[in-house]
């Protein structure tokens, strides 16, 4: 190795200085150093040059800025994860959505149960006396003006096909208030053309099947 060569002279003597010389490598360096006053003088230069890194700057104040930015990076990092709601916020969410699914099947069971039909019966002197009204499986009957009957007597609800006999829809209750239920023949007639009719029959309804007392009171079947 050719150590007059300046380029390879600066490098050694920047290496020993700075402390990267292996130790073998290190040792004949300064075998040349004692032998060489010009490669001594190279590594005064950079022994000179590399002390004035360590020599103490004067304090400068840390702009405030600065101290925000370091405070930044090394303060824990908030997440933001929503926040857990109590107990008994999830228990009043939970109660009003039941209350909202109850709603809604009332609501169904309300429509599909509605009244489809109603009639208004009359007396002879055209005075109203039942309120009738149709639902998918029974009837709802309501007194307006009813007369008191006998306790040994009934009232009996008659459908009055167009052109046909009398079918009997049951008993309804002395004081003209409450249901009646339909048998699925009797739903049948609900819809088409028919009057209503209330006679006055034994206690428990006609015996033959057909109207055998004064008839009361009685209206036309209508769509709603």
């Amino acid at each position: 190795m050719n150590y007059q060569t300046q380029s390879l002279r600066r490098a050694l003597a920047a290496d020993y200085a700075i402390g990267l010389m292996p130790a073998a490598v290190r040792r004949r360096f300064e075998q040349l150093l004692r032998e060489d006053a010009a490669l001594r003088a190279e590594l005064a230069q950079w022994q000179e040059s590399l002390a004035s890194l360590t020599e103490a700057s004067p304090e400068q104040p840390v702009p405030e800025r600065v101290w925000h930015g370091i405070t930044a990076r090394i303060e824990p990092q908030v997440l933001h994860v929503p926040e857990k709601r109590p107990f008994w916020n999830w228990l009043r969410i939970t109660a009003a959505m039941c209350s909202l699914v109850i709603a809604v099947t009332l609501g169904v069971i309300y429509n599909r149960d509605s009244a489809r039909y109603s009639a208004t019966l009359l007396t002879a002197d055209a005075q109203p006396a039942l309120k009738v009204e149709a639902h998918e499986n029974y009837l709802k009957v309501e007194p307006l003006t009813l007369a008191a009957v006998d306790p040994g007597r009934s009232l009996e609800l008659w459908a009055i096909p167009a052109g046909g006999k009398p079918i009997s829809l049951g008993v309804i209750p002395a004081d003209g208030k409450g249901r009646v239920e339909l048998s699925d023949a009797q739903k049948a007639l609900i819809g088409k053309p028919i009057a209503l009719a209330v006679s006055l029959e034994p206690k428990g309804g006609s015996p033959t099947g057909q109207p055998t007392g004064p008839v009361l009171y009685q209206g036309a079947l209508a769509a709603l």
